[in-house]
């Protein structure tokens, strides 16, 4: 018997409520601190990212105090006050004022750090444009940012261009640390787990090259000053010393806890990839398909697939990247019952929304048509966030505390 298509919504919950808790970063900040051998001096806190409130209360909790900390991270994501620690809220995915001002308040406390002090860097995903201090006019960044994120532009492209156009990226923030040693800890979210790539790494050395920068620019048009351009030609740090650095978390632990709490549901699950990596239209109409193929099998089944995919900005609505992908599954799931997709960023927040990402099931095409929606037109206008409200389709978890890259699921019942 299959199940109705609510059931289905609840299990897609459920699942997703399962896997967030399970790659909290707090357990993963403990383990990794135990490696830290301060040298006797201060020990100063730097974290920057999705996930830095959640891994700075860690840290404290394990530590028991810091001498002085700064948290950056996204508007909504600091859940009150830490000891010691000075908490700023800035712009993601396009970096803001308020990025390079809480990012020069850190440059400073790490300039202020001796050789017998410790500079603690706590890193996730989203430091790319929360944690920055450009070398050209802010608002070119921005431009440069937007052109990136609306041309499709991978994470590691992006990155390579961005690390070019600050001094924080690329290792430079480690140099700013200098004398005192950094023991970093990074929360991964890109596929992979490349260090230098990682919030464009600010604190490992750079293994792009300017020629790669150069030609990723020509690849997708972007349009730069003479200033931007020549600061592409600037190669990066290649070698830093008195650096630490431990990976904690990544999608591969999110897959894992996904295909866990699917097993508890009564699902086989099947791990498709953990380096998703592609336009996320195209993923999910191949989720679609996967679900139609097994829907009516006799077999409970969910198909994990974990990444970040990219979107081309054709239009001017409202979404991210999992809910197209959930929403371009819609029509391959049409009719079917016991069949559905659903596609979440791990954050809690999905492009520029307030939705994780969305859910379709077998009953969502003719819900849409009913209310004057087409799959193509909405996705044509890049406005999945309106067409899923319209049925039901979103889905929210507010800020999570954690940021490991995004899970997209086709759950099959029979």
């Amino acid at each position: 018997m299959g199940s109705e298509p609510h059931s289905l919504r609840t299990d897609a919950q459920q699942i997703l409520t399962a896997s967030l808790q399970a790659v909290q970063p707090d357990a993963a900040v403990r383990r990794a601190l135990q490696d830290l051998s301060p040298s006797g001096g201060r020990i100063l806190l730097v974290a920057a990212g999705k996930a830095a409130w959640q891994m700075a209360r860690a840290a404290l909790d394990c530590l028991g105090r810091v001498d002085e900390g700064i948290v950056i991270t996204k508007y909504g994501h600091v859940r009150g006050e830490l000891p010691g620690v000075t908490c700023y809220e800035a712009g993601h995915p396009v970096p803001d004022e308020n990025s390079f001002a809480a990012t020069a308040r850190a440059l400073a406390l790490a300039r202020s750090a001796g050789e017998g002090d410790t500079v603690l860097f706590l890193l996730s995903g989203g430091g790319s444009a929360l944690f920055e201090q450009p070398r050209i006019p802010g608002a070119e960044l921005q431009d440069i940012t937007a052109q990136l994120l609306g041309c499709g532009a991978d994470i590691v492209e992006m990155n390579t261009i961005r690390k070019r156009l600050s001094d924080v990226k690329g290792g430079r923030f480690a140099l700013a640390c200098a004398p005192a040693q950094v023991f970093s800890i990074v929360l991964s979210d890109i596929p992979g787990d490349p260090l230098d790539m990682i919030a464009s790494g600010p604190a490992c050395p750079d293994s792009s090259t300017c020629a790669e920068a150069l030609a990723i620019a020509e690849k997708y048009r972007l349009r730069l000053s003479s200033r931007a351009a020549a600061c592409l030609r600037q190669e990066t740090p290649k070698q830093l010393t008195r650096v630490q650095t431990r990976i904690t978390g990544s999608v591969r632990d999110l897959c894992a806890a996904a295909a866990a709490a699917c097993r508890e549901l009564g699902y086989q699950p099947v791990l498709l990839t953990d380096r998703l990596d592609c336009e996320a239209r195209e993923a999910g109409r191949f989720l679609g398909a996967v679900a139609r193929t097994h829907a009516g099998c006799g077999q409970a089944l969910a198909f994990l697939a974990g990444g970040e995919t990219v979107v081309h900005l054709t239009g001017r609505g409202l979404g991210g990247r999992n809910q197209e992908l959930a929403l371009a599954a819609a029509p391959a799931l049409a009719g079917t019952n016991g069949a559905a997709v659903f596609s979440v960023g791990s954050d809690g927040t999905d492009g520029p929304t307030d939705a994780a990402g969305g859910y379709v099931d077998g009953d969502t095409l003719k819900s849409l048509t009913d209310r004057g929606w087409t799959v193509h037109a909405a996705l044509a206008d890049n406005d999945a966030y309106h067409a899923l409200q319209a049925v039901g389709g979103l889905l929210f978890t507010g800020p999570t505390g954690t940021n490991v890259n995004d899970i997209s699921v086709a759950l099959v019942r029979g």
